[in-house]
């Protein structure tokens, strides 16, 4: 008997000390919250550089450019040029982004970077080498275009790149390869049809590209806002921190096929002509690229690149036709 009182009092003191723990343990903590917000593309900034338009005077035809040279055999570059430094490191560098749909942007499903962009720069590394897939891109951002090729941390620039006045002092240019025009993109629901439209309202535009200087000149009391890209231009544009965008045309209908509420509206604020950047010291690479361009107008090959990317734009016969100043 005493053996089992003991073993009683045991007992009752062990669930004594578990309902003392159980009355001592801190309360449940609350069950965890989580605030969401919308991500905002990296540097929106009302400051706006105005980049020079093709339209400056002072240079005669910016878009005039050197006549293209013997075209050598695939793979039999002439020795110390530009194109056997090119050949010998087995593949084309070239500067572009991967946010300016049609012409340059990264697939969602195959992850590989595609577009009408894309396939002019496959063109030139196929006279080069025979294979238009001996390409490595470097991406850039609008305002890294020029400075990429200073610096020849690419071979060429193949990314919606105008020909300016201005530019054509730091950078050679090809001939012209597309020709664009600036207009503006805008929700459905809002009240602006043109450039008339915008004073007063935000309007974005892709840091170091001309577009900023025509709405300055065209719209000057518009409030300009600029991201690092176009593609970050309608990002704002859905959130409501602009009111529109205006860029290239090309661009801009790129950007109304992601988003069935917005636009393309009014008329052409101006011409850009594409041209695709080399340095300023390689001209035995500009004439190349100029042949390069030159056999693809002769033989179909823009018009199949054209219909592929851009026939949103609607039928084109021939493609834009050179201007040589030599």
């Amino acid at each position: 008997m005493r053996a089992r009182a003991m073993w009683v009092a045991v007992l009752v003191a062990v669930l004594a000390m578990t309902t003392a723990c159980v009355h001592a343990t801190a309360p449940p903590s609350p069950p965890p919250s989580a605030s969401a917000r919308q991500p905002e593309p990296a540097g929106l900034s009302t400051t706006a550089t105005p980049e020079p338009l093709s339209t400056d005077e002072g240079c005669g035809d910016a878009t005039a450019s050197l006549t293209p040279g013997p075209m050598p055999e695939v793979n039999r570059m002439p020795p110390n040029t530009t194109m056997a430094s090119i050949a010998a490191r087995g593949r084309l560098i070239v500067g572009l982004d991967v946010g300016s749909n049609p012409f340059s942007f990264r697939d969602p499903i195959s992850g590989t970077i595609q577009g009408f962009d894309v396939d002019i720069a496959k063109e030139v590394a196929r006279a080069i080498f025979g294979d238009p897939e001996r390409v490595e891109y470097r991406i850039l951002n609008p305002g890294e275009r020029i400075s990429s090729l200073q610096n020849r941390d690419v071979d060429i620039v193949v990314k919606t790149l105008s020909i300016t006045c201005d530019r054509v002092q730091k950078i050679a240019f090809s001939t012209v390869y597309y020709e664009a025009s600036q207009r503006i993109l805008a929700l459905r629901t809002s009240d602006i049809q043109g450039i008339g439209d915008l004073a007063g309202k935000r309007v974005c535009a892709a840091r170091g590209s001309t577009s900023i200087a025509r709405l300055q000149q065209q719209a000057p009391a518009a409030h300009v806002e600029t991201v690092s890209t176009e593609a970050d231009c309608l990002v704002v544009l859905q959130q409501g921190q602009v009111d529109a965008v205006s860029t290239d045309d090309a661009i801009l209908a790129g950007l109304a096929a992601q988003d069935p509420y917005a636009h393309v509206v009014g008329a052409s604020m101006g011409s850009e002509p594409y041209g695709i950047g080399v340095n300023k010291d390689q001209t035995d690479l500009v004439r190349f690229v100029n042949g390069v361009l030159q056999t693809i107008r002769a033989n179909g090959r823009w018009l199949e690149i054209y219909n592929r990317w851009l026939s949103i734009l609607g039928p084109v016969y021939y493609p834009p036709q050179p201007s040589y100043r030599d």
